[in-house]
């Protein structure tokens, strides 16, 4: 198998991991990093002997580097990809995409032009406890799904400054129940609100999915909690699927109850790797732009939801 060069714009919290994991995997050489934060930048350059740039542009300009993963805040997504896009370099971007709809189309056109690849980091569909999940739902299981019902709580994070919650945490939760059924959230109703003084967003919400069998959703998140909780119920016919996406545990409540067993695994790693083969082999991503765009049209038919307080329709009303 043949060795990736791939480079790190944005080594804040999340960038920083996936530097840590191209540093450590055998088919990735981590060429370079860059970041605006001289203080961070060095810390991570020194720690996985890489070189460290604070113009991005120096890194792009490196021929080497065919991969790069962007990492920055969710605003400047659009200009650091469609620049990365430019020097030919296949991306895989955190999610959200993008900021809004119009800059994730641009992006995915572009790279299907270019014919790069352009991968959206959703990284809990990665979750071993979550690919189990979408096994025992394949398999019916459970039967056939009638519900899920997802907690995604925890305290404020002051390192994120430019979305609120539902772009930062919804999302996730989101992009899984399309996953596990494999379809899409026909329609979305959303209550928001604001109360920490240190966020300028919305910092919790509560959200109803309708799917297009008609299958519910419903969502909580927020950042007022003070432990972290992340978990998912998924109902169908014949039982229930409990999710703990942090410790990776996953029981089964039917004719009879069973805790499956799970060998855990880091998802980052494992969504890192999927990316480098999709590369190596040139396939699609497992998560590609086009899930990306699905992802945030939905977030944002849910925001829109919450600020004219009706049901929004996810294709055609945002």
């Amino acid at each position: 198998m043949r060795q990736i060069n791939v480079g790190v714009i944005g080594v804040g919290a999340m960038g920083y991991n996936h530097a840590r994991v191209y540093y450590r995997l055998k088919n990735a050489n981590l060429m370079a990093v860059s970041d605006i934060m001289k203080g961070t930048l060095q810390k991570v350059a020194n720690k996985y002997d890489t070189v460290g740039y604070v113009d991005y542009e120096n890194l792009l300009e490196i021929p080497e580097i065919e991969v790069v993963s962007v990492c920055v805040p969710t605003t400047h997504h659009y200009n650091v990809v469609m620049d990365a896009l430019e020097h030919d370099k296949h991306v895989l971007v955190e999610k959200p995409i993008a900021f809004t709809l119009e800059e994730a189309e641009d992006m995915v056109k572009t790279a299907r032009k270019k014919g790069l690849k352009l991968g959206t980091g959703h990284v809990e569909r990665f979750n071993p406890a979550v690919q189990k999940a979408k096994e025992l739902i394949e398999n019916d299981v459970i039967g056939d799904v009638v519900s899920a019902s997802a907690k995604r709580v925890g305290p404020f994070p002051p390192r994120i400054k430019d979305v609120g919650v539902t772009i930062d945490l919804a999302i996730h939760d989101l992009d899984v129940m399309h996953y596990l059924f494999s379809e899409p959230v026909a329609e979305v109703y959303a209550v928001m609100g604001s109360i920490l003084e240190k966020c300028e967003y919305e910092d919790h919400a509560e959200i109803m999915t309708k799917f297009k069998s008609g299958i519910t959703g419903i969502l909580e998140v927020n950042w007022l909690t003070p432990y972290k909780r992340r978990k998912l119920a998924i109902t169908g016919t014949d039982g229930i699927i409990n999710v703990d996406y942090i410790d990776q545990r996953l029981d089964v409540y039917g004719k009879f109850a069973q805790d499956v067993d799970i060998k855990h695994e880091e998802p980052l790693k494992n969504e890192i790797k999927s990316f480098l083969m999709s590369v190596i082999n040139d396939e699609e991503p497992e998560i590609t732009g086009e899930d990306g765009i699905y992802a945030l049209r939905t977030v944002l038919a849910a925001m829109k939801s919450a600020r004219e307080h009706r049901p929004v329709k996810v294709n055609g009303d945002i």
